[in-house]
């Protein structure tokens, strides 16, 4: 017997009809058909299985799983800069996290700043490459004389 028998919104429906009853006469339509889905959209066939097994939920029961499954931690989760962070009801600690935040944009901001003047060292490097290399084309183009078209 099946977990879709026993739980559900049609287990009572089950229970009162008589064991003949209980197998469907749509049992083999039901097969062909999961073959099928199968064959063509494997997807849609899983999910009609697991909502099989889970002894066919109602769409709010569903949905009161799935919000308590994936949703509800979600929401739980704290969002956005470190700032915006509520204070914890300890004053001195509350303070010292402050302090801590401060000193890390500090040197965030720092080590922003270092890299700003590093890519300008590596630009003025590119440009005084490109330079030398300019030059000594021209070099060798005035060198080699007057060429004719």
């Amino acid at each position: 017997m099946s977990c879709a028998s026993s739980s559900g919104w049609n287990a009572g429906a089950a229970a009162t009809q008589a064991p003949s009853q209980t197998r469907s006469s749509r049992r083999p339509l039901e097969i062909v058909g999961l073959v099928f889905m199968f064959l063509y959209f494997w997807p849609l066939a899983v999910a009609y299985l697991v909502w099989k097994f889970m002894g066919y939920p109602v769409p709010q029961e569903l949905r009161r799983t799935v919000e308590e499954a994936f949703l509800n931690p979600l929401r739980n989760m704290r969002w956005g800069a470190p700032s915006a962070f509520t204070g914890t009801g300890n004053l001195a600690f509350d303070e010292y996290r402050r302090s801590e935040l401060e000193r890390l944009e500090r040197e965030r901001r720092r080590l922003d700043d270092e890299a700003s003047e590093f890519r300008t060292f590596v630009e003025d490097l590119k440009r005084a490459k490109d330079r030398e290399e300019f030059d000594a084309y021209m070099a060798r183009r005035r060198n080699s004389g007057p060429t004719t078209v």
